[in-house]
């Protein structure tokens, strides 16, 4: 029964993905929350479908293993330490019963909680929190777990109702939050298989397919021809990962082996499958086996990873988060190693950033998210990987840019990441974009169409013209101690040097660079330094 609440939870929220999507107050084409949610949780389906006679406590391990790995942007991470929290609630019972209910619900709102450095009421934590409280409440007046999941649902709505006044944008604007809507779908989803028997089914209109972070170009000529990728389910806990680790790097390359508790996810280009398997099978049972000749798709879509030959290793390496080919060409310039493809609207999930840390060979591995929204999946990516990972709280590409430039070869990983740390504070972040929806915030009418000015990912003001609205940003964040603008153009503008002519002639005593960013969403990103 539990598989086919959580199944039938993931379809509903997939099929109202963009209605709670459309609920995100920020009027920037960034609106992904419902998407995130959804990928997150749908992550694990695949996983759980197949189970049969299996316990609570096993499904649930499953699910919180899954969503864990597959956890898109803050929302999508923040739902995974829910699905953490039910798991260490239902403990060992392999049947749920109103006590384990209790214990879920309420293990669930505290692991969330904890997940977020300055937690915020009126939002999803909100709507978790709250719903525990009326778990507790109900269970006390019955033993009938459809009675107190139905009086819960109630409840669950209601809370979600009340965010609209806890938070002043969501008063303003009108609407609920976003994340709590998308949690509401979840138990509405899952209560609906309890009330009626049946799997609300997905919809062929609103189905998601797991995005592909980056298209691997594969040469006719390549080395090892089969892209070779599996899970393993340890028989046991104590079997030798770093063995097979050790045995299956000589039958080919772009190896990476994830151990994840009772799961190891394993991806490997190599000739001799065969081989690989037989020493898997070592380990425990084999599932997901994918095994594609890339000699026949040279552009195959597989986990995310820049797969030329084995890179040496260093001491220290840089992983960012970025999109644009100009952007992505100058992060190479200056020296980061690994590029994994997303941004805004396009988060990469905890799993795309894990495969990166553990394809690069390095000691110490330095992470820049580049997106507010991507912090929280690179901060759980660092506690799921074995290696030395420091994440550089980045919420824009001119940060990382500055943090990159200012690390010491010589200083110790806490200097360095202390230093880089206290270097972001001082890049003002300044982006122009189209709002796509009207809303009002802190008191200003936004109507679509509108070009918003942004300051620090804050709406300064609105106009009507990009190049206008750029140096009405820039002659808030210029002062006496300026020495550089540095300009990237978004994709489909191409006035560099007319633009690079506006800024040297207003701005003479300011050093002025601008670049083709090739950036989507955002006309210009700007830094002032």
């Amino acid at each position: 029964m539990l598989v086919n609440m959580f199944i039938s939870a993931a379809n509903n929220l997939s099929n109202q993905r963009m209605a709670v999507d459309n609920l995100n107050v920020f009027p920037v084409p960034d609106g992904d929350t419902g998407t995130n949610m959804s990928l997150t949780i749908l992550s694990c389906v695949d996983e759980i479908s197949s189970l049969k006679e299996k316990g609570a406590n096993e499904i649930s391990k499953i699910v919180a293993s899954a969503t864990l790995r597959g956890a898109r942007g803050n929302s999508g991470v923040i739902l995974s330490q829910l699905m953490r929290g039910f798991n260490k609630g239902i403990g060992d019972k392999k049947e749920i019963d109103k006590v384990a209910l209790v214990n879920a619900f309420k293990k669930a709102q505290e692991s969330a909680y904890r997940a977020v450095m300055k937690p915020t009421e009126g939002t999803i934590l909100t709507v978790a929190r709250m719903t525990a409280e009326a778990i507790e409440k109900h269970a006390k007046d019955t033993d009938d777990i459809y009675e107190i999941a139905k009086k819960t649902l109630e409840d669950a709505k209601k809370a979600l109702a009340k965010t609209q006044t806890m938070l002043k944008q969501l008063k303003e604007a009108g609407v609920v939050d976003a994340g709590g809507q998308g949690l509401v779908c979840i138990l509405e989803g899952a209560f609906y298989f309890l009330e009626n028997g049946k799997v609300i089914e997905q919809s062929e209109e609103n189905a998601l397919v797991t995005p592909k972070s980056v298209t691997a170009k594969v040469d006719a000529d390549i080395k090892f021809i089969y892209c070779t990728e599996f899970l393993i389910n340890k028989k046991n806990k104590d079997v030798d990962v770093f063995r097979f680790k050790s045995t299956i790097e000589h039958y080919g390359d772009c190896m990476v082996v994830i151990d994840d508790d009772d799961i190891v996810k394993v991806h490997i280009h190599t000739n001799t499958p065969n081989l690989v398997i037989g020493e898997a099978l070592i380990l425990g049972e084999l599932t997901k086996i994918k095994i594609d000749n890339m000699k026949y798709q040279h552009n195959e879509n597989t986990v995310k990873m820049q797969e030329e030959e084995k890179m040496p290793e260093k001491e220290n390496a840089f992983i960012a988060v970025a999109y644009g080919d100009g952007i992505v060409n100058m992060l190479k310039e200056i020296g980061v190693d690994y590029i994994i493809e997303g941004g805004q609207t396009m988060n990469p999930s905890t799993d795309d950033i894990l495969s990166s840390i553990e394809k690069v060979n390095a000691k110490n591995i330095y992470v820049f998210p580049n997106n507010k929204n991507i912090i929280l999946a690179a901060e759980q990516a660092k506690k799921l990987s074995d290696k030395n990972v420091i994440v550089i709280p980045t919420k824009s590409i001119p940060q990382s840019i500055s943090a990159v430039l200012t690390f010491d070869e010589d200083a110790s990983c806490e200097d360095n990441e202390e230093e880089m740390t206290e270097i972001i504070k001082g890049v003002k972040t300044i982006s122009t974009t189209t709002a796509v929806r009207d809303t009002t915030i802190d008191g200003r009418d936004i109507f679509e169409g509108d070009i918003l000015g942004l300051i620090d990912n804050k709406i300064d003001l609105t106009g009507k013209d990009d190049i206008d609205v750029l140096i009405e940003c820039l002659d808030k964040c210029v002062n006496d101690e300026t020495g550089l603008i540095t300009v990237f153009l978004g994709e489909g503008i191409n006035d560099t040097e007319k633009i690079k002519e506006i800024l040297e002639e207003k701005y003479e005593d300011i050093d002025v660079s601008v670049y083709m960013g090739n950036q989507p969403v955002y006309t210009f990103i700007a830094s002032v330094e």
